[in-house]
């Protein structure tokens, strides 16, 4: 008979196939640049180093295994008690920012819940939507909560798709099914109501906002 699944969360059958997901495409991803690690040290392979293929297998790799270490926090199961420092989000935020053209600033103190932080990098994810082109972003924690301000010579704005996040913009636009790579509007609107936190989102032509308060 199968496991009966009415005592999960909503959403934490989503979050174990995220888990899952971002587990199993480490391993590869960490054997790769070990092979790249090994052929950099390897006599038989003079001036490898200087190769531009490899280099650019080694910076992908990096730059692939930093954004799955943020996904991770985003998609997976936060455990019980677990903490995430500030250094930890400074990489996690710079996971984020290697395959983008933003510019991400942390203004943050102590350690925070991973829940916290789930809702941070998905924050960060859709302020990376509204700036395709490039911006500067600064994520700043208070006792109010946190606050990420993104500035941009431009901005792509749908308020439809933001329309997810609600407050009261919402009643301007008309809320429409998020594609999978927009996914993130929609789990961030329903962890801040799991963890009982207020949104406020503002976006224009040189740039955008998302507050999480308490």
């Amino acid at each position: 008979m199968a496991k009966d699944t009415t005592n999960l969360i909503p959403g934490e059958l989503a979050q174990l196939l995220g888990s899952r997901l971002c587990h199993d495409l480490v391993s590869p991803l960490g054997a790769i640049g070990n092979g790249v690690e090994l052929l950099e040290m390897s006599p038989d392979f003079p001036g490898i180093t200087e190769s531009p293929e490899l280099r650019l297998i080694a910076e992908s790799v990096a730059a692939a295994r930093n954004r799955i270490q943020a996904f991770r926090i985003a998609f997976g199961q936060a455990q019980g008690g677990q903490r995430v420092g500030r250094a930890e989000l400074g990489n996690l935020a710079s996971g984020l920012a290697a395959q983008s053209r933003l510019n991400i600033e942390i203004d943050a103190e102590g350690d925070f819940s991973r829940a916290e932080v789930r809702m941070v990098i998905l924050a960060l994810m859709c302020l990376e939507t509204a700036l395709p082109w490039g911006g500067r972003l600064v994520v700043v924690h208070s006792a109010e909560g946190w606050r990420l301000v993104a500035e941009a010579d431009r901005t792509k704005q749908d308020p439809d798709l933001w329309s997810w996040l609600g407050g009261p913009h919402q009643q301007d636009a008309t809320m429409r099914p998020v594609s999978p790579a927009e996914v993130h509007f929609a789990l961030l609107a329903e962890a801040a109501q799991q963890e009982q936190r207020s949104l406020y989102w503002e976006v224009d032509e040189r740039g955008a906002e998302i507050a999480l308060k308490q």
